[in-house]
C-alpha cells in the first residue's frame, strides 16, 4: 500500500506536467477547425458545406499519419530512459522519411481520388467543385503536417511537450488572420479596417473555401518549420542533435517504427470512420436529431482532450521507465495512470452534469434540439468513463510497444459492439422488449463498444505488465 501511495505521490505531477501542454496543443489544433467552420459559414452555406465535406476526407488521413508517427514516441522514450542517446537521432531520421512518404501519399489521394468519392457520395455539383478546390489547397500542407507530427513525437518522447503547445498556438495565430484575408478578400478587410485600406488590398478576391484551404496549408507548414527550427536551436534536447547529420532510409529502423506505429494509425482511423458512419446513419433521423448529436459530441469531445493527453503522457512515462529496466515501477506507473484517468473522467462527468444545460444554450436556441442534446450528454457521463479508460489503457500499452493488440481490440469492439450493436438498438431496439431507440441507441452502442474495449485492454495490460515484470517478455524488442 505504501508503494502504491509513493507511486501516486511521485508520478502524478510528472504525468500532469507532460499531459497539460499536450492538451493545450490539442485544443489549439481543434481551434483551427472551429475557425474554418465559423468563418466559411459566415460567407455562404455552400462554402461551409464544401469545407465540412472536405474536412471529412482530409482529417482522417491526417489522423492516420499522426497515429502512425506516434509510434516514434515510445521508441524515443525507451532509448532516452535506457541512456542510448546515440540511437535516437537515426530513429528520428527514419521517422522523418516515413513522414515524407505518408505526406506525399496523402497529398496524392487528395489530388486524384476526391472526384470519384464525391460522385459516389452524390455531393451536389456546386459543393463538390468548391470542396475539390479546398482539398487541392490543403493537399500542399499534408507533407508539412506529417513532418510536424514526426518532430512532435520525438519531442514528446524526450519528455519535452511544451513546444507542441506553443507551436500549435502559432499555427492557430497564422490560420485565423489568413482565413480572414483569403476567405473574405478585400471586401472583408475593408469592413474590418475601414476604407483607408490600400487599394491593392481592397482588390483582393474573396476565395471562400479555396482560401480556407490555402490558410490551412500555410498554418500546417508554419507549424512544421517552427518545430524544425526549435529542434535545431533548442538546448532542451541535450546531446541529441537531429540536424548535424543525415541518415538514408534504413529498413530495420523503418520496419520497427511501422511495427509499433501502423497499428496505432489504423486504430485511430477506425475510430474516426466509426463516428463518421454513425453521423451518416443518424442523418436519416432528421435535422433535429443530427443537430443534437453534433452539439453533444462536440461538447463532450472538448472535455475528452485531457484524458487523451494523459494517455499520450502515460506512453512517455512508461516508455522512459522501461528503458531504465525498472519493470516493476513501469507497471505501477501504468496502473497509477489508469486510476488518475478514472478520476479525471469522473470530474468530467460532474462538469457535464452541472454545466450541460447552459453550455448547450450557447450552441442552440432551439428547445427541441437542446432537450435532445441534454439527454445525450447525460449518456455521455457514462461514455466519458469508458472512453477515458480505454484510451489510457491503450496509452500504457503503447509504452510497452504493444500496439497490434490495440488495433485488434478496437476493430472488434468498435465495429461489432459499438457500430453493429448501436445500429441494431437505434433501428430495431430489442424485439418484444424495447422499441427502436433512435440516436440514443447509437450512443448506447458506443458506450458498450468502449466498455468492451476497456475491459479487453485492461486484461491485456495486466498480462503484458506482469510478463515484463517477471522477465518473461522484453519490452524493448516486442
Amino acid at each position: 500500500m505504501a508503494t502504491l501511495f509513493d507511486t501516486a505521490r511521485r508520478e502524478t505531477r510528472p504525468l500532469l506536467a507532460l499531459a497539460l501542454p499536450i492538451c493545450g496543443a490539442q485544443l489549439a489544433q481543434a481551434g483551427m477547425s472551429v475557425a474554418d467552420v465559423m468563418m466559411t459559414g459566415r460567407l455562404s452555406a455552400t462554402d461551409l458545406a464544401a469545407v465540412s465535406v472536405g474536412s471529412s476526407l482530409w482529417l482522417p488521413l491526417m489522423l492516420f499519419m499522426t497515429g502512425t508517427l506516434m509510434g516514434l514516441t515510445p521508441i524515443v522514450a525507451q532509448l532516452l530512459g535506457g541512456g542510448r542517446i546515440a540511437e535516437i537521432t537515426p530513429n528520428v531520421h527514419q521517422g522523418l522519411w516515413v513522414a515524407l512518404v505518408l505526406g506525399a501519399l496523402a497529398a496524392g489521394l487528395l489530388w486524384f481520388a476526391v472526384g470519384p468519392i464525391f460522385t459516389l457520395m452524390e455531393v451536389p455539383e456546386a459543393v463538390a467543385e468548391r470542396s475539390r478546390s479546398y482539398l487541392l489547397a490543403v493537399a500542399f500542407g499534408m507533407p508539412g503536417a506529417a513532418l510536424f507530427q514526426a518532430l512532435r513525437a520525438f519531442s514528446d518522447g524526450m519528455n519535452h511537450t511544451r513546444p507542441s503547445l506553443w507551436i500549435s498556438l502559432a499555427g492557430l495565430a497564422v490560420n485565423v488572420p489568413s482565413n480572414f484575408v483569403l476567405i473574405y478578400g478585400g471586401e472583408g478587410l475593408t469592413s474590418l479596417l475601414g476604407p483607408w485600406l490600400p487599394h491593392w488590398l481592397q482588390a483582393l478576391p474573396a476565395l471562400g473555401a479555396l482560401g480556407c484551404g490555402i490558410a490551412t496549408a500555410l498554418s500546417l507548414w508554419t507549424m512544421c518549420l517552427c518545430m524544425g527550427l526549435y529542434t535545431r536551436h533548442s538546448r532542451a534536447y541535450g546531446k541529441v542533435s537531429l540536424w548535424h547529420t543525415a541518415s538514408l532510409p534504413r529498413w530495420r529502423l523503418v520496419s520497427e517504427l511501422l511495427y509499433v506505429g501502423l497499428p496505432i494509425g489504423v486504430a485511430i482511423f477506425v475510430e474516426v470512420t466509426l463516428f463518421t458512419l454513425i453521423a451518416l446513419f443518424i442523418a436519416s433521423l432528421g435535422e433535429v436529431t443530427v443537430a443534437a448529436h453534433q452539439v453533444a459530441l462536440n461538447y463532450t469531445s472538448i472535455l475528452f482532450m485531457l484524458p487523451l493527453s494523459l494517455s499520450m503522457a502515460l506512453t512517455v512515462r512508461v516508455g522512459n521507465v522501461l528503458g531504465q529496466q525498472r519493470h516493476n515501477h513501469a507497471r505501477r506507473i501504468a496502473w497509477h495512470g489508469i486510476v488518475l484517468c478514472l478520476a479525471v473522467a469522473l470530474l468530467n462527468g460532474l462538469l457535464l452534469r452541472f454545466t450541460a444545460e447552459p453550455v448547450i444554450g450557447l450552441y442552440t436556441r432551439d428547445p427541441e434540439v437542446a432537450s435532445l442534446a441534454l439527454s445525450l450528454v447525460l449518456l455521455a457521463m457514462v461514455y466519458q468513463v469508458s472512453d477515458s479508460l480505454q484510451v489510457n489503457l491503450g496509452g500504457a500499452l503503447r509504452g510497452y510497444k504493444d500496439t497490434r493488440i490495440i488495433m485488434v481490440i478496437t476493430l472488434t469492439s468498435y465495429w461489432l459492439v459499438g457500430m453493429a450493436g448501436g445500429h441494431w438498438l437505434g433501428t430495431r431496439g430489442i424485439p418484444g422488449l424495447v422499441a427502436p431507440l433512435g440516436v440514443h441507441g447509437y450512443w448506447i452502442g458506443l458506450i458498450g463498444g468502449l466498455t468492451v474495449a476497456a475491459i479487453l485492454l485492461g486484461e491485456r495490460l495486466r498480462r503484458i505488465s506482469k510478463a515484463v515484470a517477471h522477465g518473461e517478455r522484453d519490452p524493448l524488442h516486442p
